[in-house]
C-alpha cells in the first residue's frame, strides 16, 4: 500500500494526514486565524539590539516581536564564508544592525509558548524540485538521493542552468527529473524573487513580502512524491485549486486527486480520528503488550519504555531486547506524529547486553532516516538512556490541539481530598478564636464534604472539642475542588 493524503477542509480549520501504508505517520493542523507563518518574507523593523545575547528583536507586525541570531543576520557572503570552513568568531550583532534599521527577514520557526518566532536575513524559496537560495553560489542536493550518478547528474544540469543571483538546493522529489523540468522551476522561483524585490522597495516596515502557500497547497507540494498514489479532499473549492495547482506547478504527477463527498467525516472513513485521540495520550501500547510514557515538558521530552503485559518466551534479557526494538519504531513514529522537537530522552529498558543497547540504537539512527526532520542521536548510555534532538520548526501536535487545564492549573494533578480535608481544619485551627459564635461554617467541593462527613469524621469532632464550637459543613457544587471557605 502506498502513501495517500486526506485533506480535511470543510470548515475553517483545515487538517492534512499523511498516510503511510495506511497508517497516520504525520498530522498538520491550521485554523483561518492561527495561520502559519513559516516561509513568510517581511520587511521588519529592528526594535531592539541585545549585544549579551548577540541577537536581535525584530518587529515583523505580530504580536510579539521577532528573534534575529547574529548568525542569521550576516551577509551571505559571510555566511558562504563559513560554510566553506573560514569562519570568523567576531562578527558582532551591534556591528550588523542597529534599531530602527528596516531589513527583509523571512521566518524559520514558529513562535512557540511564551517565545516569539525565529527570523533569518538567508531567504530560501521551496519550489517542486528545487529551493532556491537568493545571494548565494552554493549548488546543493538532498542527502537523501543516494545514488552518486544521480547526485552527480542533477548537480550538473543545474550548475549548467544557474544564473549570477542565486544558488539552489535540489530536493529529493527531484530524484529523476528532466532537465526541462528542474529549468521551469528554477525560472519560476527566480520569477518569484523578482517580485518579491519589487515589493520590498515600497514597503514600509514592518510589512509582509511574501506570504506561503496555503497548509493545503503547501502539503501537496512537500509531502507528494512518487510513493504517493492519491490525494482526497472534502472541500470541493479546495479541489479545484489543487487541480490548477497541478496543472500550473506539477503537471507530470503520478498520484489521482479525488474529490470526497460522503456524509461521513472524511478523517472518520480512514481511521485517523482514533489516531489523533492516541496521538494525544500520555500512554501508548506497543503490540506485544509494552508501553510507551511520553512527558512533554518546557525543557524536554522524556519517553519511558515499559515491558508492561509483555512476559517474553525466553530469557529477561530476550524479553527486555525485544521490548526496545518494538519501542524504536513506535517512539519514531510518534515523535513524526507528535510533531515533537528539542531535547528529548529515552528511557529504554536496561539492558546489560553491551550488544543489545548497540543494537537498539542503531535501530532508533534507522528508523529516523524516514523523518524528514533534522535528528541527531547520541549513543545509549549505560543505564539505557538515549539523548537525541530534533528540529522543532512548529508546535507540537499536543499544544496546538490542547490546552493546560483550567481547573489544575496546568500541573496536571490535583490535592488529594485528605489533603484538603487537613488544610480546612488548620485553617479552623488557626481562625476559632476569632470567629464569635457557636458555629463555624464550612463550604467546599462535594467530594470534600463527603471525606469530611465520613473517614475524617472523628478527626471534625475531636476538632469541634477542642475548639468548643460546632462545625456545619455544607456542599458548593460550583466550588473547585481545592477551594473551600470558612465563615461563622
Amino acid at each position: 500500500m502506498g502513501n495517500m493524503l486526506v485533506i480535511n477542509s470543510t470548515l475553517p480549520e483545515v487538517r492534512v494526514a499523511l498516510l503511510e501504508n495506511g497508517h497516520l505517520a504525520e498530522l498538520y493542523v491550521e485554523r483561518e486565524r492561527e495561520q502559519g507563518i513559516v516561509g513568510n518574507i517581511y520587511r521588519g523593523r529592528v526594535v531592539r539590539v541585545l549585544p549579551g545575547m548577540q541577537a536581535a528583536f525584530v518587529d515583523i507586525g505580530q504580536e510579539k516581536a521577532a528573534f534575529l541570531y547574529v548568525n542569521e543576520a550576516k551577509p551571505t557572503e559571510m555566511q558562504e564564508s563559513a560554510e566553506g570552513g573560514e569562519e570568523r568568531d567576531d562578527w558582532r550583532i551591534e556591528q550588523l544592525l542597529y534599531e530602527g534599521q528596516s531589513i527583509t527577514v523571512q521566518v524559520s520557526k514558529e513562535p512557540i509558548g511564551t517565545k516569539g518566532a525565529r527570523l533569518t536575513t538567508h531567504i530560501t524559496l521551496p519550489g517542486r524540485y528545487l529551493v532556491y537560495l537568493p545571494g548565494f553560489s552554493h549548488i546543493g542536493v538532498s542527502r537523501r538521493i543516494t545514488s552518486a550518478e544521480e547526485r552527480d547528474r542533477l548537480k550538473s544540469i543545474m550548475e549548467g542552468l544557474r544564473g549570477p543571483d542565486g544558488g539552489f538546493i535540489i530536493r529529493t522529489v527531484a530524484e529523476g527529473a528532466t532537465e526541462e523540468q528542474l529549468k521551469q522551476d528554477r525560472e519560476f522561483l527566480a520569477r518569484l524573487w523578482q517580485e518579491i524585490q519589487r515589493r520590498e522597495t515600497d514597503a514600509k516596515a514592518p510589512e509582509l513580502l511574501y506570504f506561503d502557500l496555503s497548509v493545503t497547497l503547501r502539503s501537496i507540494r512537500d509531502l507528494c512524491n512518487d510513493e504517493t498514489e492519491r490525494v482526497e479532499i472534502d472541500n470541493f473549492e479546495d479541489y479545484g485549486r489543487i487541480q490548477r495547482f497541478l496543472k500550473a506547478y506539477m503537471p507530470d504527477v503520478s498520484f489521482s486527486v479525488k474529490y470526497y463527498g460522503g456524509d461521513e467525516p472524511i478523517f472518520d472513513i480512514f481511521g485517523i480520528s482514533h489516531e489523533i485521540s492516541r496521538a494525544l495520550g500520555r500512554q501508548v501500547w506497543l503490540k506485544s503488550g509494552g508501553y510507551l510514557v511520553i512527558d512533554q515538558a518546557e525543557a524536554l521530552t522524556a519517553i519511558d519504555v515499559n515491558t508492561g503485559r509483555f512476559v517474553g518466551r525466553k530469557s529477561l534479557q530476550d524479553t527486555i531486547f525485544q521490548t526496545n526494538l518494538e519501542a524504536v519504531q513506535e517512539v519514531v513514529h510518534q515523535l513524526r506524529l507528535r510533531n515533537i522537537g528539542g531535547l528529548i530522552i529515552i528511557d529504554f529498558i536496561d539492558m546489560e547486553s553491551p550488544e543489545h543497547r548497540e543494537r537498539v540504537c542503531a535501530a532508533l539512527v534507522n528508523a529516523l532516516r524516514s523523518d524528514r526532520a533534522k535528528t541527531n542521536v547520541l549513543k545509549i548510555s549505560e543505564l539505557g538512556l538515549v539523548e537525541m534532538t530534533r528540529k522543532r520548526v512548529r508546535e507540537s501536535l499536543g499544544r496546538t490541539l490542547t490546552e493546560p487545564c483550567f481547573y489544575c492549573e496546568g500541573r496536571g494533578v490535583l490535592k488529594s481530598k485528605t489533603t484538603i480535608c487537613y488544610e480546612i481544619l488548620r485553617e479552623i485551627w488557626l481562625i476559632a478564636g476569632n470567629i464569635e459564635g457557636s458555629t463555624i461554617q464550612v463550604m467546599a467541593h462535594p467530594a470534600v464534604v463527603e471525606q469530611l462527613y465520613h473517614q475524617e469524621r472523628d478527626v471534625v469532632g475531636w476538632m469541634e472539642d477542642m475548639i468548643g464550637k460546632r462545625i456545619l459543613i455544607r456542599a458548593r457544587e460550583s466550588y473547585h475542588l481545592e477551594r473551600f471557605g470558612i465563615s461563622s
